[in-house]
């Protein structure tokens, strides 16, 4: 059996075991052995595509690959064991920037070595020639969709971690320029396949990176976890371009598998959030900003730590609603020992999760699971939410877009008709918060001001710590 034999072989399986990743991941019982199939599929797949650089020994670009493999595997290695659960959105969302550069690069390469081949794209043989206009339109559109993908990640990264602010860029006819830049798109491919020229290529690089750029910064935080799943599918299909012109059979089918499976959570996140799948990915179209967080809501009341576990301690029923902020604080841990201090005493407990809660899909389920919660008692929004009027208290640990209740009740809010932990409906609220300052989508939260409402400030890690000890003291 040779070399090409097996890397077909390899590539196949490979294949298979991204396949069963998937699967796996789609549920919390299987998500680890989803993560153990993906892992061996990529040892696969650079196993099937190592001999193919390093058939030849002396091969400079052959060892120039490995050094590759080592240099990106050990940076890899590194992120991954000093990154934070905090820090991981703004990780993804740079990671994809590599996908979207790598398929430009790619592109510009597949064009370039078909004009610099001795005599021109006249050497190729006649089967080759006809083929030429579907290979040109090929990398045309891959650099297209990777330049797109690049800067578009750039600017999610740093919304994500605070090195850009989170509010919308409203350029005036932002829509106009967004379709606008997709029609040149249109008519520059069409240009390139019937006369290719060097020029042509820097214009749509150009255009493309300008696009990626204005259609992120011109999408609000409040949607940005839609932006990250949004930018796995770009980045997928871009890879799934450079799949076609390097004729790489296992690239294109992961390229594929990455772009649909992040198009369909990218929708399924947008009806979570009652938005509109064409608008948030073209860039906000059809949305209209609004200023919000200046509102005159009343006064707010505080609560202390004794008082908050005396009020716990005689509850009946718990609902916890996790956000960013606990990831931020992590607090996890003393919150899963939270529960279980409370479930001891009888208390039934339970996990408020919103689909978007985080800045990533998943983001609570997995610090939840980190922490050892069990799964039965962490539930999905529409899970619970009918539960809420007939709890007894509600602790909202670092959330506040996810349950505002201006989504429901405000029509002129930015986040107008997205659905929310309906919390406001429980006996007692408490919230854990650093301030009173608005949410990551730049918009204030009444409940914070509701009668049934007392605002518990402080790091969230040391306000649940001080609980639990507080409860400890309270009489069983």
């Amino acid at each position: 059996m040779d070399t090409e034999q097996i890397s077909y072989g390899a590539s196949l399986v490979a294949t298979l075991l991204f396949i069963l990743s998937l699967a796996g991941l789609s549920k919390h019982e299987s998500a680890r052995y989803g993560v153990g199939f993906g892992i061996a599929g990529m040892v696969l797949a650079l196993g099937a595509t190592a001999p193919q650089g390093l058939g030849d020994a002396a091969n400079a670009g052959g060892w120039l690959m490995l050094l590759a493999f080592v240099i990106g595997g050990g940076i890899g290695l590194w992120r991954a064991r000093i990154v934070e659960m905090t820090g991981m959105p703004e990780l993804i969302a740079l990671l994809h920037s590599f996908v979207g550069l790598v398929a430009v690069l790619v592109g510009w390469n597949g064009y370039l070595e078909v004009e610099n081949k001795p005599h021109g794209p006249e050497a190729l043989s006649l089967q080759a020639q006809s083929l030429l206009g579907v290979h040109h339109a090929e990398a045309f559109i891959g650099i297209f969709i990777g330049a797109v993908t690049f800067t578009g990640s750039i600017i999610a990264f740093l919304k994500l971690s605070a090195r850009m602010k989170s509010t919308p860029l409203t350029l005036p006819g932002k829509n106009v320029l967004n379709l606008g830049a997709l029609a040149l798109f249109v008519a520059l491919t069409v240009w390139f396949v019937i006369s290719p020229a060097l020029w042509l290529l820097v214009s749509v690089t150009v255009l493309a990176l300008a696009l990626g750029l204005h259609l992120v910064a011109s999408i609000g935080g409040g949607d940005m976890p839609v932006v990250v799943s949004m930018l796995n599918s770009y980045s997928g299909w871009a890879a799934a371009a450079s799949g076609f012109l390097l004729s790489n059979d296992l690239l294109i089918v992961t390229g594929a598998l990455v772009g649909s499976s992040g198009a369909y959570l990218s929708y399924i996140m947008c009806q979570a959030m009652n938005r509109s799948f064409i608008s948030v990915i073209a860039g906000g179209f059809g949305i209209v900003a609004r200023a919000s967080g200046d509102e005159d809501h009343g006064e707010h009341r505080e609560i202390q730590v004794e008082d908050a576990a005396d009020l716990l301690s005689s509850a009946k029923s718990v609902v916890i609603t996790p956000g960013y902020g606990m990831a931020v604080a992590q607090a996890q841990y003393p919150v899963a020992e939270l529960a279980r201090r409370l479930r001891d005493k009888g208390v039934e407990v339970r996990f408020g999760i919103h689909p978007v809660a985080g800045r990533l899909p998943g983001h609570m389920n997995v610090l939840l699971a980190e922490a050892k919660v069990p799964y039965d008692i962490v539930l999905e929004m529409d899970e619970i939410n009918d539960d809420l009027a007939d709890t007894d208290v509600v602790l909202v640990i670092g959330a506040n877009d996810t349950v505002n209740p201006a989504a429901a009740e405000d029509p002129g809010s930015p986040i107008a008709g997205m659905p929310v932990l309906r919390v406001w409906e429980a006996q007692d609220v408490i919230v854990f918060k650093r301030s009173m300052a608005v949410g990551y989508a730049g918009v204030q939260n009444p409940l914070f001001f509701r009668g049934n409402t007392q605002m518990l400030f402080g790091d969230a890690k040391d306000r649940v710590d001080a609980i639990v000890d507080a409860l400890s003291r309270v009489p069983a």
